[in-house]
């Protein structure tokens, strides 16, 4: 049987008193797209940053691409791609310097990394722009050159944290196709996202409430199971529930 890509029991972290994330426990597989959601201040970023290797759990186990998270968080930032809405590409280099800069960082050698940084180029149609600064490139277009970039060492994992945020809805579509062939090669995307209708791409989700998983299934099922008609009426239900404040 094919093992799970990511593997957590009762993972924990506290911050002094405060609990930020509290006994998660869930198993994502090879190739599927998992959607992880959450209201500001429900811990899913918290999460994310354990399941990275960035911060260590202060309780309970996490395993990732075969490694410990806790023990072996190098490891597991080798085994990874990252993108976030926030910092995923320098502005102020152009495109043929970021895919250099992280193909070396990723620890592609110099011919490989020449080769694969031209195949994602010409995929993207941004030959003729190599020498463009990035932070020129339209919102949309920056997003799949990152997106790429996070893929091109090959990861058998990537992590998208809101890689989305503030492009129009055509561009979101296109850029879910390019998630969808992601996740048909083989590569398991773990996304967070604010808009609910991208959680129907998913192949399940999970919905953290107060650093706890409240809901993991699904799309359809969780529709049923809480007789809601699109996924934004099963998040906003569990949301309300919330007793901590918003981050």
């Amino acid at each position: 049987m094919t093992e799970p890509i990511i593997e957590t029991r009762e993972l924990t972290k506290r911050f002094g008193s405060f609990t930020a994330v509290d006994r998660i426990t869930l198993s994502v597989m090879p190739g599927e797209i998992f959607g992880f959601l959450g209201a500001n201040g429900a811990g899913k970023t918290t999460a994310m940053r354990m399941l990275c290797g960035l911060s260590r759990p202060t309780a309970g186990t996490g395993r990732v691409a075969g490694y410990d998270i806790g023990r072996q968080p190098e490891a597991v930032k080798r085994r990874i791609g990252y993108m976030s809405q926030r910092f995923s590409l320098y502005d102020d280099l152009t495109v043929g310097e970021n895919v250099r800069l992280f193909g070396g960082i990723y620890g592609l050698g110099r011919h490989e990394l020449a080769r694969r940084g031209d195949e994602l180029l010409q995929r993207l149609d941004l030959t003729d722009r190599r020498r463009v600064r990035v932070g020129a490139l339209p919102l949309g277009l920056k997003q799949k050159l990152a997106f790429s970039v996070a893929l091109l060492h090959r990861p058998p994992l990537v992590f998208l944290d809101e890689p989305t945020g503030g492009v129009d809805p055509v561009t979101r579509r296109t850029f879910w196709e390019m998630i969808d062939a992601a996740a048909a090669d083989g590569t398991t995307v773990f996304v967070t996202t604010h808009y609910m209708d991208e959680a129907e791409y998913c192949h399940r989700v999970s919905i953290m409430v107060d650093g706890q998983i409240r809901a993991l299934d699904t799309p359809d099922r969780l529709k049923r199971q809480y007789g809601a008609a699109s996924m934004e009426e099963v998040f906003l239900g569990l949301a309300e529930t919330a007793k901590r404040s918003s981050e």
